[in-house]
């Protein structure tokens, strides 16, 4: 990833994004050309020169210190995530990063002791790249029922990716009541993950695939948004247990893969509908003598 790039690109892409009226710049009734601000509006907004912002902007310097970075994000308007992004993207070329095959990732024992004790709470633990290294059997049923439950296990070219399947696949497309929404909060994810980790070839491979085989996340990447995925609410219509509503937490210990959690509100329909997917999934589980695959012999039920 080319960090000169990627910084000019998104300061243009959220400037053009800002009106001028939203932050108190006059315009006296001028007609305007081009949407959002001009360079020396948000130069003199951040109390730089117009021409070294412009260099900035054109990816001809890369020099700029914390401070300057701080005040194009305060002229911007970013919140904690764009302007951690912003940074990590000034800081791509002073890093010295070397193009290597980063280490597999794994799920460490304790991480797994973790998903095991969560019992009825779906859960699954994501890489960075967002891989999925493991599901729970709950977190299988209600997320990607319809694969194999060993699939985490598979090779890493093999394994599901949580990304990929939000854009490519449709039963998980279906999943999701407001679709778009969740598709942004991946885009979004994936772009800070992409700023912190510039040398990660397999990375680079996954957003080149997903831009060939989907239009939509093409548009999305090329918005530049950014968004870490922490906590959202998610309307969703399971295929065997109906609407339901869910908090998806994304925990993490600093270091290692990410632990997404699935909950539902206390005496809710979604915490019954979750109830009698866990009872299901016990059943099923049973039934097939530890199946792989317990969603196979979930019984259906109307979604009301």
């Amino acid at each position: 990833m080319d960090g000169k790039t990627q910084l000019g690109d998104f300061l243009q892409a959220r400037r053009s994004q800002l009106r001028p009226e939203d932050i108190g710049v006059p315009t006296y009734g001028e007609h305007r050309r081009v949407p959002g601000l001009r360079r020396e509006e948000l130069a003199l907004l951040a109390g730089v020169s117009t021409s070294y912002y412009t260099r900035l902007e054109q990816g001809q310097s890369l020099s700029a210190s914390p401070e300057v970075l701080d005040a194009i994000a305060g002229a911007l308007r970013l919140d904690e995530s764009e302007r951690s992004y912003l940074h990590d993207l000034a800081s791509v070329d002073r890093r010295h990063t070397r193009s290597r095959r980063p280490a597999p990732e794994r799920v460490p024992e304790a991480t797994r002791q973790f998903l095991d004790v969560l019992g009825d709470v779906p859960a699954i633990v994501l890489g960075r790249r967002s891989d999925v290294l493991a599901w729970n059997r709950l977190g299988h049923a209600l997320f990607a029922g319809h694969l194999d439950f060993a699939a985490p296990d598979l090779p890493a070219a093999q394994r599901p990716n949580m990304a990929r399947l939000v854009f490519l696949d449709p039963h998980v497309r279906d999943l999701y009541t407001d679709w778009p929404s969740k598709a942004r909060a991946v885009v979004g994810n994936l772009r800070l993950v992409a700023a912190q980790h510039p040398a990660d070839a397999a990375l680079h491979a996954l957003l080149g695939e997903l831009s060939a085989k989907s239009a939509e996340f093409a548009s999305m990447w090329a918005d530049h948004r950014v968004k870490a995925c922490t906590v959202a609410d998610y309307e969703m219509r399971h295929p065997l247990i109906g609407p339901l509503t869910v908090i998806q937490q994304t925990m993490s210990s600093g270091r290692g893969p990410l632990v997404v959690v699935a909950t539902t509100e206390a005496g809710s329909p979604s915490r019954a509908a979750l109830a009698l997917l866990t009872q299901a999934t016990g059943e099923a589980t049973s039934q097939a003598g530890l199946s792989s695959d317990p969603a196979q012999t979930l019984p259906r039920v109307g979604k009301g």
